[in-house]
């Protein structure tokens, strides 16, 4: 709230306010703006401000917060690759760990994770172990419902993060039942995801270590492109309608 705020008050000083039905500028008092066009207009500006770098990063994610569009984190994956970057790294990550963890709406923040960071393969290793990877264990020992949280949301949207980058971390938090869904997801996105990865046999071992209700959706169809070797939806065209007309 405290970031969120600051960005309030970071946004008035550059003429933008909001009104019941959306934001509105001083230059531009009669037009409606929306959360998305005032990301797109003034986001990257955080980062011309006259703050280090750890302010600047603090201030892009308050307007995150309080815009809660996806924009705003491509600008700060952008600042991040500029020739100013990198950011710092753990105030970065601190952000992205914080809002996965906050029982609140992290649409844009996963979103970002999968389409930025973890399809990236110069990014997905840092990205994955920052948010999860890093710190599995105390996930799993601690197991508090902001570690949870954090937990699951991550592991759904790991799809293209390399398995040998992700296995271990799947396998510990296989050690705790309350991530099996989360688990099976995140295998289940492996498979589908356009640059997802897996490798059938361990992904399918795992698949038969989670304790899953047999009714669980996609988990007889995922067990059968597992056992006959696929790695990929995308790879493997029409092995999925065949686990489909075979399971059904």
């Amino acid at each position: 709230m405290q970031a969120e705020e600051a960005a309030r008050r970071w946004l008035a000083d550059q003429g933008v306010s909001q009104v019941r039905d959306g934001w509105v500028s001083d230059e531009k008092p009669d037009a409606l703006l929306t959360a998305n066009q005032v990301a797109h207009s003034w986001a990257g500006d955080v980062f011309a401000e006259d703050l280090d770098a750890a302010d600047q990063v603090r201030l892009a994610f308050g307007l995150l917060d309080l815009l809660d569009e996806y924009w705003v984190t491509c600008e700060i994956r952008f600042a991040n690759a500029s020739a100013e970057g990198p950011l710092p790294a753990e105030v970065l990550w601190d952000g992205y760990r914080q809002r996965l963890e906050a029982d609140l709406d992290a649409e844009a923040v996963t979103y970002s994770l999968w389409v930025d960071w973890f399809e990236d393969h110069a990014t997905y290793a840092t990205a994955f172990a920052e948010v999860l990877g890093n710190d599995i264990d105390r996930v799993v020992a601690e197991r508090s419902e902001a570690l949870l949280r954090r937990a699951r949301r991550v592991l759904e949207c790991s799809g293209p993060v390399s398995w040998t980058v992700k296995e271990l971390t799947y396998r510990t938090a296989m050690r705790l039942p309350a991530l099996h869904p989360a688990v099976f997801r995140g295998l289940l996105a492996s498979f589908h995801d356009v640059y997802g990865d897996l490798e059938p046999a361990a992904a399918l071992t795992f698949l038969s270590r989670l304790d899953l209700p047999t009714s669980t959706q996609h988990l007889a169809e995922l067990r059968h492109v597992l056992a006959a070797g696929h790695k990929n939806n995308y790879r493997s065209p029409g092995a999925w309608d065949d686990a489909v007309r075979s399971c059904s």
